[in-house]
């Protein structure tokens, strides 16, 4: 099952997220408004806006950050990684999932991207 898009006005061949069996597999979110704007600031601040599209994406799917297993996440700067990781940890602060973390060119001129993958039973 597929889930349609909430927000944004992107034109791109991807869906938000997938469901397969009891996995839902969210696509790379950026730090994008729900009006189609790019948030401008530091890497907390996009990084908060990129969990919160996450969050967005997985509520359709019938799924909340606590199910969420594993996440992969670009960030264009190295040296953001501290204001990234806690950003990022204020969204999982108990039993946070596995995750990989690796500095990237980024497709767009922004500072971090991240795919999630959540477990619910159907």
């Amino acid at each position: 099952m597929m889930v349609k898009q909430c927000f944004g006005s992107a034109k791109v061949p991807l869906s938000p997220a997938v469901r397969a069996g009891d996995f839902v597999y969210v696509s790379g979110q950026v730090p994008v408004r729900d009006d189609g704007t790019f948030v401008s600031g530091g890497i907390a601040e996009q990084t908060e806006q990129v969990l919160e599209n996450v969050k967005a994406v997985l509520k359709l799917a019938g799924c909340t950050m606590d199910d969420v297993v594993k996440t992969t996440a670009w960030i264009a700067d190295a040296r953001d990684f501290s204001g990234f990781n806690a950003a990022y940890g204020s969204y999982f602060p108990k039993d946070p999932p596995a995750r990989s973390t690796v500095e990237s060119r980024l497709m767009l001129d922004i500072k971090v991207e991240i795919e999630a993958v959540a477990y619910k039973p159907l």
